[in-house]
């Protein structure tokens, strides 16, 4: 029986792995997009404006 629970748990771990490596590739092709258009940090522009001060 034990050994039925551990088969269970090294499948839950490789479709878990198996998502996370997509997930990671995904954000990889993301990032290079993002930098061959020139657009790497687009966010973190538009953050720092909200936060000027507005005299």
């Amino acid at each position: 029986m034990s050994d039925t629970k551990s088969q269970d748990k090294a499948e839950r771990l490789k479709a878990a792995l198996k998502e996370n490596l997509k997930r990671r590739k995904a954000q990889a092709r993301g990032r290079q997009a993002a930098k061959s258009s020139g657009t790497e940090s687009g966010s973190l522009s538009v953050s720092g404006e909200r936060d000027k001060a507005s005299d």
